[in-house]
């Protein structure tokens, strides 16, 4: 698939604006008080922000967004960002958002993926998921530069299990138990 920088990055843009952040976001976090979007060019954008939520204690999240405009019953975990210079994607590199938030517009449907968990679940299952499932791989031109982007497609089935697994942690036990 053939992208042109500009167009993809013009549609991101307007996605964006589209009301179902809001929708999405007031119904994950009961308690949002505010929703600031970090669009523009600089740190936040350079460290997967897009947009960030207050909560009514004052806690802030980070969010990465996604949007998808057609349904697949996958989630495209973009693995190489530039493939001709290794440059990694967003699913391992370091990333400052607590969340991507990965909408399908046409079911309706956000998944909220928490980036540590997500990222652990890709280190520990990264290559299997790219010898078992499609690897969707997009073409970006931006005046004369050409980059290959990699995506690697999950089924939402796999992922939220492997996400879940990181967030419980084995320990050795000590001590006496506690009755």
């Amino acid at each position: 698939m053939l992208h042109n920088f500009k167009e993809s990055l013009a549609a991101s843009h307007r996605a964006e604006d589209l009301p179902i952040w809001l929708d999405v976001y007031r119904k994950a976090f009961p308690t949002m008080r505010a929703m600031i979007n970090h669009r523009e060019d600089g740190d936040h954008q350079r460290n997967g922000i897009d947009r960030s939520i207050i909560l009514e204690n004052s806690k802030q999240l980070l969010i990465d967004e996604k949007v998808r405009f057609k349904s697949y019953p996958d989630i495209a975990l973009e693995f190489l960002s530039a493939k001709e210079t290794s440059t990694p994607g967003w699913v391992c590199k370091p990333l400052l958002a607590d969340y991507i938030a990965y909408a399908v517009a046409p079911i309706g449907k956000c998944y909220l993926l928490p980036v540590p968990q997500l990222q652990e679940a890709w280190r520990r299952y990264g290559e299997e998921w790219k010898a078992q499932h499609f690897i969707a791989k997009a073409i970006n031109i931006s005046g004369a530069r050409r980059w290959t982007t990699l995506s690697c497609c999950v089924p939402v089935s796999k992922i939220f299990p492997a996400i879940g697994e990181c967030l419980r942690v084995d320990f050795t036990p000590f001590g006496k138990e506690v009755s």
